[in-house]
């Protein structure tokens, strides 16, 4: 992992596209579920409260980050936020039957099980797009791990360049995004912790 020095990163809102029903009303459900208002669950999000209303009535479809933050908030995962459901328990994730899904470009795939304190998934990052200049903070940490590719890492003002078997593990209150360097993309193993709220409460999920 070789840092550059000099890197900044500015933030800019993602692109939105209209959703699948299927995703609005659960992020709904989730958020009555967890007993939190429109306007606490889209602070805790970093976002809008007229933009979640807008993901909640399917006006709008939410990006990777995006969902990534909101299962923070909901103790929840991705998988969890697409209304899928919760598979058997098993230690074992076979590489045939973790389906893909997209957002806003980016497509990934569950590397981990389900009900755990820590979500996995293998990530394709996308050359370009929206999601480039999209910065995030939240409670946490994150680890990420370059399976292919070369990856663009901005951490604070500092930016570092991530070749192929290169790994960041980092306090994700730090603000942070990332890109890929080549436009043939770049794979990785991501895994982030899974916090309920702004308490930071570990989520372990049904059944633990």
């Amino acid at each position: 992992m070789t840092p550059v020095p000099g890197g900044t990163a500015h933030g800019l809102s993602g692109h939105d596209s209209p959703a699948p029903d299927s995703v609005a009303p659960q992020l709904r459900a989730l958020r009555h579920r967890a007993g939190l208002t429109l306007e606490e669950a889209a602070a805790t999000a970093g976002l809008s409260p007229a933009h979640l209303s807008r993901l909640e009535t399917g006006q709008r479809q939410p990006s990777l980050p995006m969902l990534l933050s909101l299962a923070r908030v909901y103790g929840t995962t991705v998988s969890g936020l697409l209304g899928e459901t919760a598979p058997v328990p098993d230690p074992v994730i076979r590489g045939g039957t973790s389906g893909a899904r997209e957002a806003d470009g980016w497509t990934y795939r569950r590397a981990g099980g389900s009900g755990r304190a820590m979500q996995a998934l293998h990530v394709h990052v996308p050359h370009g797009g929206p999601q480039d200049s999209l910065v995030r903070v939240h409670p946490g940490e994150e680890w990420l791990h370059v399976l292919r590719g070369r990856l663009r890492l901005f951490l604070g003002e500092a930016e570092y360049i991530l070749d192929e078997g290169d790994s960041a593990h980092f306090d994700s209150l730090t603000p942070h995004r990332l890109g890929a360097v080549h436009p043939t993309g770049a794979e990785l193993l991501f895994v982030h912790t899974l916090l309920r709220s702004a308490t930071s409460a570990l989520c372990l999920g049904p059944g633990t």
